[in-house]
């Protein structure tokens, strides 16, 4: 066995009721793009939109400035033009055509950070952003960062969590919450419009599987980031393991 650098992380689907959320451990050595594939592997994301990570770099670096500098210092700081980019937020995002460069954020490749470089203190704040449409939002904290002799395949993995995840295309938190009242509720037109559109007569949005989803971790990350980065199709092989074929 080998010595890694262990991440553990709690995960939350922001502002949904009742929650949903993870908590689970991966290998720093991954870059902050396949922590994205691992995040929709938890959160049931299938690989159908974009995707990136904010951090609010210039908060951070505001906070420790406020220690060391009175506020009339710490304006004139600030007031120098070299302070400009510092304190932007950072964007982990893959390129594609067309990125949207806000004025405030200072944009990163994620395919070429690792986290073990830019995450160096408990407890560290970031959120995922997927989907910018629906606008699913996943806030992470990390919880511990340790070295440990592990081997490396045990990695990620969820220690524990609560909910199924999302729905792709339902809305965002809107649309998910009217699709679990309607399933809840089990009759009227929009019971009969979503049970026609999800091909099932029943969803519990309250079941939580973390046997599934740590076999799902070993397999659909490696899928989701040949078509993000590599941009291959998925097999029907591939689409059938995402679809859970392997339980019909």
């Amino acid at each position: 066995m080998a010595i890694h650098p262990v991440y553990r992380f709690y995960s939350e689907l922001e502002d949904y009721t009742p929650k949903i959320w993870r908590r689970f451990e991966v290998n720093g050595s991954k870059t902050m793009a396949e922590l994205g594939y691992i995040l929709m592997t938890m959160f049931e994301m299938q690989a159908s939109h974009l995707f990136c990570f904010t951090y609010d770099y210039g908060a951070e670096i505001l906070k420790d400035m406020r220690k060391r500098y009175s506020d009339e210092d710490l304006e004139k700081v600030l007031g120098k033009s070299d302070f400009a980019d510092l304190m932007k937020s950072w964007r982990f995002e893959l390129p594609f055509e067309d990125i949207y460069e806000n004025e405030n954020e200072k944009w990163h490749d994620a395919s070429k950070y690792r986290l073990k470089d830019i995450a160096d203190r408990v407890p560290w704040q970031f959120t995922f952003k997927y989907d910018y449409g629906d606008g699913w939002r996943v806030s992470l904290t990390l919880e511990s960062c340790e070295k440990i002799e592990i081997y490396a395949g045990e990695l990620p993995r969820v220690l524990e969590g609560e909910g199924f995840g999302i729905i792709e295309d339902c809305g965002g938190v809107g649309g998910l919450e009217d699709l679990a009242k309607a399933f809840k509720k089990k009759k009227g037109r929009q019971y009969d419009e979503y049970r026609e559109w999800l091909g099932t007569d029943d969803l519990d949005l309250s079941v939580f599987d973390i046997d599934d989803i740590n076999f799902r971790l070993k397999k659909l990350p490696r899928i989701y980031k040949e078509c993000y980065e590599y941009g291959y199709e998925p097999t029907q092989r591939s689409i059938d393991l995402i679809e859970r074929k392997y339980k019909k």
